[in-house]
This record gives C-alpha cells, structure tokens and sequence, in this order.
C-alpha cells in the first residue's frame, strides 16, 4: 500500500468534519463529490443549498446532497458566529457590525465552525491566495499551544529507498516563514515531526536540523542559529529525537553520519529534515521533485490549533481529494 493509500484508508477509518467554503469551484466540488463516495470524511459546504445543488448537478455530480450545505446568509448559526468573531477581535478594534458582515466570508465562516467545535479542519486556495486562507485561520482558531508561527511541510516520496521511511521524507518548512529565528525554527521542527506521525505515520520521527555544517565543521551565526533550535526543540518536546547541525548528507546516508557525527543516533538515519530557512527548503525540494523525480504533497500547513490548508490555485481535483484525506489525518491527532 502506498504513502497517499495509508493516508486515505486513515482518514476513511475514522470520518473528520471538512469544511470546504469555495463550494461553487469545480474541482472543489468535483473532490468533494468524491470524497463522499468514498467515506473519505463528512463534507461540509457553504453556500447556497439550492445553488450548491444546481452546480453540482450541471457537472453531473451525483453525491453533493449527502453534504452539510451550510448558507452563512440563513443559517441559525451566523448571529452565534459573529458574536464569537466579535469577542475574538473586539480588542483589535472590531465591531459587532463588522462581526456581522465578516462572517458572511465563506472563509471566516469556515473558522468559526472549526472554532465552535462543529467542524475538524478547512481546505480553501483553489480560488483564494494563500493570505486569504490563513488569515481567518490565525484570527479565529490560532495557533496551537506553545506554537506562535505557522509553517508548511511537505512530504517528499522518493525513488530511493534507502533513505528516509523506506524512501520518505516529510520537511519544513518549505511555504511560510522566510527567515525563522532560533525560536521559531524549533517550532518547525517539533510541527514538523508531529506532520509525520499524523500524516506519514512514521511511529518514530527522526529530525535532522540540518546546515552547511555538521557538528562545528564549520563557524557562522547561521549555524549558530541551527544549534540553538536544536537545543530549544529539545525544550519544547524532551521526547523528540532530534540533531543537528548536520549536513544533509550526515543526515542521511548512514556512512557519512557514521564519520562526520559519530555517536549521533539521527545522523544517517533521519526521516524528518528541517531546513534552516524558507529558502534552502523551497529550492531543496523543487530540486528534488524535478531532478530525482519525487512526488511531492504539500505542503500542509502546521502550527494552527485546528488543520486549515491551503491548495494551489493551480490544483488539481486529485489534488483537492488528497488534502481532504491529510487535513481529516491531522484533525484526529489535533483532538
């Protein structure tokens, strides 16, 4: 069984709550339909009921019906959800009446259900930008505890299996955060282990922080930077097998991390690799993908209270289906 066949048959084992807000997009709606066929999770809509239910039969979908559709216009639930909205904003300036139109966006709505406890997790960005998906999600729902920034991980599956999980590899952060400091990259680094446990299912995460340098072979404040995370990570979860710095290389093939970091029980033998900026890990694993021919899915976004990802716009509908399946995996570990 593949990675995304243990992903879907995790998710179908134990039903989540998806709430899916851009209803009237089509591969949205199209994955959607699907994920219902298939028990993946329990399919929240918002919008129009009649409207959802013409669109979804103009493109010949025949189990949109069996979804919650929720209107924000007419549901019971929209002075309930302004007040919260209204509380949890009122300090930033807020009013009720701008409560009121807020949660009208099918984005915001979306974090209030999440928020209310009525729903597991959200997946916008088919239409929306990236900035659009997290701020409700940052606004509402939040961080989870002990996290103050979100990241992306990604899973990388490769064509060798000598590396990693039998060849895979989850890493972060590869979408959000340019330039973490030492704080914020042990943050990615304990997300980022978590991502793969609930989403790999690697029942021992292994994280190499990884750096131009192994273990002082070379002296820098960046990877000064690198040390320090280690150690904050450490702090952070005192169950969390980590190290660093290590060279990708030491991380990853047993002899060199044998040479370069002996005693290190990660060197040579991580599944989980934390890049020490935004940079390295965006260029790190297009490389991969292009070059070594990997599949790479991501990223997921980590470090909110409550799962809420975020699709390319450029996705597809088999993309959309996987991302239900991910976001239901880390709804019931965020339980």
């Amino acid at each position: 069984m593949s990675l995304i066949e243990q992903i879907i048959a995790r998710a179908q084992s134990n039903k989540q709550r998806i709430v899916l807000p851009e209803s009237f997009e089509e591969r949205t709606i199209t994955a959607a339909d699907r994920a219902i066929a298939d028990g993946l999770a329990e399919i929240i809509l918002i919008g129009n009921r009649e409207k959802v239910l013409a669109y979804a039969a103009e493109l010949g979908l025949k189990n949109i019906d069996k979804a919650t559709i929720i209107d924000p216009e007419t549901s019971e639930k929209t002075e309930e959800y302004a007040q919260l909205l209204f509380q949890l904003r009122q300090k930033k300036g807020m009013t009720i009446e701008v409560a009121r139109k807020t949660v009208l966006d099918p984005l915001y709505f979306g974090c209030l259900i999440i928020k209310s406890g009525d729903a597991d997790g959200q997946i916008s960005g088919a239409l929306s930008t990236t900035g659009e998906t997290l701020r409700p999600a940052l606004q509402i729902i939040k961080c989870a505890p002990g996290i103050t920034c979100v990241s992306g991980a990604m899973l990388m599956i490769t064509q060798t299996p000598q590396y990693g999980e039998n060849g895979v590899l989850v890493i972060g952060d590869v979408a959000v955060t340019p330039a973490p400091d030492a704080n914020q990259l042990a943050q990615i680094a304990v997300c980022t282990a978590q991502t793969a446990k609930s989403v790999a299912g690697f029942a021992d995460p292994r994280v190499a922080m990884l750096s131009f340098s192994t273990k002082g072979s070379a002296k820098h404040e960046v990877v000064d930077k690198v040390v320090e995370a280690t150690a904050l990570a450490k702090q952070l979860n005192p169950e969390l097998k980590i190290d660093g710095e290590l060279q990708a290389d030491a991380a990853l093939v047993p002899s060199v991390g044998k040479k370069k970091a002996p005693g290190s029980e990660i060197a040579g033998n991580a599944n989980v690799l934390v890049f020490p900026n935004l940079e390295v890990g965006n260029i790190a694993y297009k490389l991969v993908q292009r070059l070594g021919q990997a599949d790479a899915i991501g990223p997921i976004l980590q470090g909110i209270a409550r799962p809420v990802n975020d699709l390319s716009r450029g996705c597809s509908v088999d993309d959309v289906y996987k991302m239900i399946a991910i976001t239901a995996c880390q709804a019931m570990d965020a339980k």
